[in-house]
């Protein structure tokens, strides 16, 4: 049985844009509506939504005879979650508010295994590995492991051009909604002096040579990240789009009343 190639980390190599959608519903039925939609990557979400290890298990398997690659986002880079779901078959990790280059290493040490790393080896047990089916996975599996670190703070900032020179860090994120918050500009990340650190964040990591990711749901907003160089670019979130259709359906029968 052979390892299965991620194609996302491929196109980012590439320097190939590719367009995303953040899910947060939690529910492997919706994931897989979102995988047939025409997505590049799909963004399961355990920072802010309802996800334990069963709940993202469940969507990845949803997921996977489809094209859209999934990417999860932990709540925190803790090197023992970060075994676990590698287990299961995640190998592209969007971790959250990441501040140092230390920080970084010590999660792409996370990612790999001995000597390179220090994830834990339980391939027999584990899905990514088809349960021990997979041809040399122990020897093949980092090269495959996909590392993207989410800057949004202003350590992170101040440290933004030593994480993106960061040995395995394969691109870095910028959080809009968190630095806005950390600029004083809370829930306003369209503000000038947000916009203004966002665009200078993505000429500082595209000059150390990486891709650059960030998520807005303002369709010429991410267009216009597309044009300046972002790699990949969440376009939408899947609660958000089920709400406003919600609202909007109910708001205009309200008006018949």
């Amino acid at each position: 049985m052979q390892l299965l190639i991620n194609t996302f980390k491929q196109r980012l190599r590439a320097d190939e844009r590719q367009i995303g959608l953040w899910l947060g519903l939690a529910s492997p039925y919706s994931a897989e509506m979102a995988a047939t939609a025409g997505y590049d990557w799909l963004l399961l979400d355990g920072e802010h939504s309802p996800n334990d290890l069963k709940s993202l298990l469940g969507q990845l398997q949803a997921i996977a005879p489809y094209a859209s690659h999934p990417i999860v986002r932990p709540p925190v880079g803790d090197p023992v979650l970060i075994k676990q779901y590698l287990d299961i078959g995640v190998q592209t990790l969007l971790v959250p508010m990441v501040e140092t280059a230390e920080q970084a290493a010590g999660l792409v040490a996370a990612m790999r295994y001995p000597p390179h790393g220090i994830r834990g080896v339980g391939h027999v047990l584990a899905r990514a590995a088809r349960w021990g089916q997979v041809d040399d996975y122990l020897a093949s599996a980092d090269e495959q492991m996909c590392l993207l670190v989410q800057v949004e703070t202003m350590a992170g900032l101040e440290n933004l051009d030593a994480i993106a020179a960061t040995p395995g860090v394969d691109g870095v994120f910028i959080g809009p909604a968190d630095l806005s918050a950390a600029l004083g500009h809370l829930g306003n990340p369209g503000h000038p002096e947000v916009r203004q650190a966002i665009g200078d964040a993505i000429s500082r990591v595209r000059s150390a040579g990486k891709p650059t990711g960030i998520v807005t749901v303002d369709e010429d907003e991410a267009h216009g990240y597309l044009v300046a160089g972002c790699a990949f670019v969440g376009v939408g979130i899947d609660t958000l789009l089920l709400m406003n259709a919600m609202r909007g359906l109910a708001g205009r029968f309200r008006g018949e009343r």
